[in-house]
C-alpha cells in the first residue's frame, strides 16, 4: 500500500505540476497572483492577464483533495479494512512524503514554466515594510505632477506636488510636470502660468515639463498632444481582445440617444448606472456602412466580461474593482475627436514613463480606468499612492470658507516657502519623531512613501504660523530681509528691494513675527515718536516721568549735542549703540530697568517695542532714503521741548 501511494502521489504531482511547497503549505495572499500554464500573447507584457481571474480560482493542493481529483482511486468506502490500519496509516504517510520529494526532484530539473499575473500594481509598499528596507536605495523613480489649469494651486494640488517633488529628489529620479488641460471651456494660460509661479515659489522646480530644454521633443499640454491619443485609440480598435473583438469600438449614439437609453431603463428598473451602447456587438457591415458614410462617433472601450483590475497601493493597500460592473463600456474619445480625461492621462503615463503616481485620493476609481487602457496598449501599470483628503477645522473638506486656500494667498499674507513646504508635508505624513520644524534638505532625507497615514488630515492655520515663525527664526538677517523688502517697499516704508534698511528690520522683528508681513506695523512704530501722546495717555509713562527722568533726559540731550552719542547713520551703529548705553549707564549712575525703560521712552517715544538701536538705525536710514519718518535729531529736539516746560 505504501509502494502504491508512493506510485500514485508522485505521479499526480509530476502530471498536476504545481511547485512541491504548494501541497503542504498556504500562504498569504501575494502581491502578484500568478497563473501557471498560460502564455502571454505577443507584444503583451506578462504582468497581465488577459482573463477574468479571481483569488477564489487558485487552489492550493492537499492531501484531503487528492483521491477526488483522480476518479481511478479507489475511495475510501471501496477499501477493505485490514489488519494493521496503523501500519498502514505510517505506510501512506511515508509514501506521500516519498512522492513529493520525487515530484520536487523533477520540478528542480525541469524548466520552468511561463507565469503570467494578474493586473496588479505594486511598489515600495513590498520592499519597505521588511526590517531596514526603507534605508536601502530606491531606483531613481519619474514621478509627476499633472494639474488642470481650471483656477489657482490649492494646498491640496501643492501638497501632491511636493511629495511628487520630493521622492524625485530623493532617489535622484525626474520630477515632470504635465499639464491636462483637456477642459477647453474652462482651463486658462493664465491659470496655467499662475501655477508655475506658485510652483517656483515654493522651490518646486520640474526636471522635464513646459519652459524646459525636454519641451521641444514634444509638448506636455494635453491639448497639444491630440493626434497621439487619435493614434492610441486607433490602435485599440485594430487590437483583439481575449474574446475575439476590438478592444475599442466605434459608438455612433448621440448623447440623446444615451440620455434616452438611460431613462427607459431607469423607468424599467433595469439602469444599473452603466450605459450600454448598442454599438458593442453590432454586425460589422452595419459598423462598416456607417463609417464609410462618414458619420461621427465616439471610441468606447469594451471592458471584458468578468474584468477585475487590482492594485497594491503604496497609502490604501490592496484594492480592487469588478470592472465590468463598475462602470461599464466607457468613452475614449468624443464624437468631437476631444480625449477624455482617463484616457490622456493613461496615455501620458505610459508614454512619459512615470514610474510613481502619488496624488489624491478621489482619483482612486480612475485607477480603474487607467489600468484598463495601459493593459490594452501593453504599458506596465506605475505603482500607486492615494493620499487622504486634507479638512477644514470643522472637519468638512478644505474650501475658501476655511480662509486662504491657494498658495499664493498664502504667499501674500506673509508666509515663507520653506515653513509652507515643512507644513504641508506634515498633513498626511510624519517621520515616526516628534521632530515638527525641517528644512528641506532634511525632508527631502526624511521623506517616505510607506508612512504617507490613511486618514485625513486637518487644516491648522494656527499650526502653520507658529512654523513660519520657527523658519523666520532660523533664518539670517540678510535671506530674511530680501523676503521682507517686497512687503516694505509695497507698505511705502522703504524704497527699493535692495534697501539695507530691510536688513535692519529683520534683525529687529524676527523674534516677535509669525509672519513677514508682521514686520510692517513694527517698522512704521520705529519711524514714528510722539512723547507727548505717550505721556498723556499711558499711565506707566506718566509716572516714570515722576522719577527723575528729567535728569537723565538732560544727559541724553547733552551727549547728543556733544557728539559722543553714536553716529546712526553707520552700518554698525546696533553694536555702537549697545556699547554706549553701558557707558552712559556708568556715567549717570543707572543701570538695569531704572536706565532702559526711561532711554527707550526718551529715544522711541513709547515705553515697549523692539531693540531701540535697531529702531533709531531704521529711522536713519529712512530718512536717508526720503521715507517719511522722525529722525533723532528731532527727537532729540522734542526732548529738549519736554525739558523747558519744566
Amino acid at each position: 500500500m505504501a509502494v502504491a501511494a508512493t506510485v500514485i502521489c508522485g505521479s499526480l504531482l509530476l502530471l498536476n505540476g504545481p511547485s512541491p511547497n504548494e501541497l503542504f503549505t498556504v500562504t498569504a495572499k501575494p502581491l502578484f497572483v500568478s497563473v501557471r500554464g498560460l502564455e502571454a500573447a505577443p507584444g503583451q507584457r506578462s504582468r497581465f492577464v488577459p482573463t477574468p481571474f479571481t483569488k477564489n480560482d487558485m487552489t492550493v493542493i492537499n492531501a484531503a483533495t487528492i483521491q477526488d481529483s483522480d476518479p481511478t482511486l479507489p475511495s475510501s468506502g471501496s477499501l477493505t479494512p485490514i489488519p494493521g490500519a496503523l501500519w498502514s496509516g505510517m505506510a501512506l504517510a511515508m509514501g506521500l512524503v516519498g512522492g513529493w520529494l520525487l515530484a520536487r526532484w523533477h520540478t528542480s530539473k525541469s524548466d520552468p514554466t511561463p507565469c503570467i499575473s494578474i493586473m496588479v500594481a505594486t511598489g515600495e509598499r513590498q520592499d519597505t515594510k521588511s526590517k531596514g528596507a526603507s534605508q536601502a536605495k530606491l531606483a531613481p523613480m519619474r514621478t509627476r505632477f499633472a494639474p488642470s489649469p481650471t483656477g489657482s494651486l490649492h494646498v491640496g494640488g501643492a501638497r501632491t506636488a511636493l511629495y511628487n517633488w520630493l521622492m524625485a529628489r530623493k532617489t535622484n529620479g525626474t520630477f515632470i510636470m504635465r499639464i491636462e488641460d483637456t477642459d477647453v471651456a474652462r482651463s486658462t494660460r493664465a491659470s496655467e502660468e499662475s501655477m508655475k509661479a506658485d510652483l517656483r515659489w515654493l522651490g518646486l522646480n520640474w526636471d522635464e515639463g513646459p519652459e524646459t530644454e525636454k519641451e521641444k521633443e514634444f509638448s506636455f499640454r494635453q491639448s497639444e498632444r491630440g493626434e497621439i491619443y487619435v493614434e492610441m485609440a486607433k490602435k485599440l480598435m485594430a487590437t483583439v481582445g481575449a474574446d475575439g473583438k476590438s478592444v475599442a469600438y466605434p459608438c455612433f449614439s448621440t448623447q440623446v440617444e444615451v440620455d434616452a437609453v438611460k431613462a427607459a431603463t431607469e423607468e424599467s428598473g433595469e439602469f444599473q448606472g452603466n450605459f450600454v451602447s448598442p454599438w458593442r456587438d453590432a454586425p460589422e457591415e452595419v459598423v462598416k456602412a456607417k463609417l464609410e458614410a462618414g458619420e461621427t462617433y465616439a471610441v468606447r472601450f469594451r471592458v471584458p466580461k468578468g474584468k477585475r483590475v487590482a492594485i497594491d497601493d503604496i497609502v490604501r493597500g490592496p484594492v480592487g474593482w469588478d470592472a465590468e460592473a463598475t462602470i461599464g463600456d466607457f468613452v475614449l474619445l468624443r464624437s468631437t475627436g476631444v480625449p477624455v480625461y482617463n484616457f490622456c492621462v493613461a496615455v501620458d503615463d505610459a508614454l512619459m514613463g512615470i514610474t510613481h503616481v502619488i496624488r489624491a485620493e478621489e482619483h482612486l476609481t480612475n485607477t480603474l480606468r487607467q489600468g484598463l487602457i495601459l493593459e490594452a496598449l501593453g504599458f506596465e501599470m506605475p505603482t500607486y499612492a492615494h493620499c487622504s483628503l486634507i479638512l477644514g477645522e470643522d472637519g468638512s473638506k478644505l474650501s475658501k470658507r476655511h480662509g486662504a486656500t491657494s498658495v499664493a494667498q498664502f504667499a501674500q499674507e506673509g508666509f515663507v516657502p520653506s515653513a509652507m513646504i515643512n507644513y504641508l508635508v506634515g498633513l498626511g505624513w510624519n517621520d515616526g519623531t516628534d521632530k515638527e520644524v525641517y528644512t528641506v534638505e532634511e525632508l527631502i532625507q526624511a521623506f517616505s512613501m510607506e508612512r504617507i497615514q490613511k486618514s485625513p488630515s486637518v487644516f491648522d492655520m494656527q499650526k502653520l504660523r507658529w512654523i513660519n515663525a520657527q523658519h523666520l527664526r532660523g533664518m539670517d538677517d540678510k535671506h530674511l530681509g530680501a523676503l521682507m523688502a517686497p512687503f516694505l517697499v509695497e507698505a511705502g516704508l522703504c524704497k527699493g528691494p535692495d534697501s539695507p534698511l530691510a536688513e535692519v528690520a529683520a534683525h529687529m522683528a524676527k523674534q516677535k513675527i509669525e509672519l513677514l508681513v508682521d514686520v510692517l506695523p513694527l517698522v512704521r512704530a520705529a519711524l514714528a515718536y510722539d512723547i507727548n501722546a505717550t505721556l498723556g495717555t499711558d499711565a506707566a509713562a506718566a509716572k516714570l516721568l515722576q522719577e527723575d527722568f528729567q535728569g537723565l533726559a538732560r544727559a541724553l540731550v547733552d551727549a547728543y549735542e556733544a557728539g559722543t552719542f553714536p553716529d546712526a547713520t553707520q552700518p554698525d551703529f546696533v553694536d555702537l549703540y549697545g556699547a554706549w548705553v553701558k557707558e552712559f549707564g556708568k556715567t549717570i549712575g543707572r543701570k538695569g530697568k531704572q536706565l532702559m525703560q526711561p532711554i527707550r521712552l526718551a529715544l522711541t517715544g513709547v515705553m515697549s517695542g523692539p531693540d531701540v538701536g535697531a529702531q533709531l538705525r531704521i529711522a536713519a536710514l529712512a530718512e536717508q532714503e526720503g521715507v517719511s519718518c522722525v529722525p533723532l535729531a528731532a527727537r532729540v529736539a522734542a526732548l529738549k521741548a519736554l525739558l523747558a516746560q519744566g
